[in-house]
């Protein structure tokens, strides 16, 4: 007796907004990463402990006109709708009412157990939406992770993948492409 292969559902970012209007994951952490739902890992008190002090940090610096959100949807593309740990939008938050943001001039994963899911699933979709500033607050090893260029790349789970990816430990700062003037420590960033 032979087996017929496993078929995927790929969802659509329409079909998967409204699964969430009408209640069906009930609060459970789910994402839509690529036209699949992927269940989000628990947060550790560590992990939730750093997305506090990143968003502290970023609200202490950003010029008026821009918001940090976190742990909100971003809708990326037609099968995408991930809940980034941090984003930074222009705006206001009531201008996301109707509609969630969809290029953030920076995105923020906070990595503990998820590093390699962050650096390769995660940072693979980001570039494929063209997310030019891509960080990890790394907190197995105490550092940013900071990505950007993102090009194609046949070999990375979405056909794309950041081409600079650059390593800062304390006492350095950081700085986002969209305000070179601002530097972040990156000791303000981890607990």
């Amino acid at each position: 007796m032979t087996q017929a292969p496993l078929t995927v559902r790929r969802w659509k970012r329409a079909e998967y907004d409204r699964l969430v209007e009408l209640g069906a994951f009930d609060g459970d952490p789910i994402e839509l990463i690529a036209g699949q739902l992927v269940v989000a890992e628990p947060q550790r008190p560590y992990h939730a402990s750093a997305v506090s002090s990143a968003d502290y940090a970023l609200r202490a610096v950003l010029p008026q006109g821009w918001i940090v959100r976190t742990q909100s949807p971003v809708w990326l593309d037609d099968e995408s709708e991930p809940e980034p740990d941090l984003v930074v939008v222009p705006g206001l938050p009531a201008d996301y009412r109707l509609a969630h943001p969809g290029r953030p001039v920076l995105t923020i994963e906070v990595a503990e157990s998820s590093l390699a899911f962050d650096r390769e699933v995660k940072g693979s979709l980001y570039a494929r939406a063209g997310i030019r500033d891509y960080w990890i607050l790394n907190l197995v090893d105490r550092s940013v992770e900071v990505y950007r260029d993102p090009a194609p790349d046949a070999s990375a789970p979405y056909a794309w993948r950041y081409r600079s990816a650059t390593i800062v430990t304390p006492p350095a700062a950081v700085t986002a492409l969209e305000f070179p003037t601002i530097r972040i420590a990156v000791a303000d960033l981890l607990p």
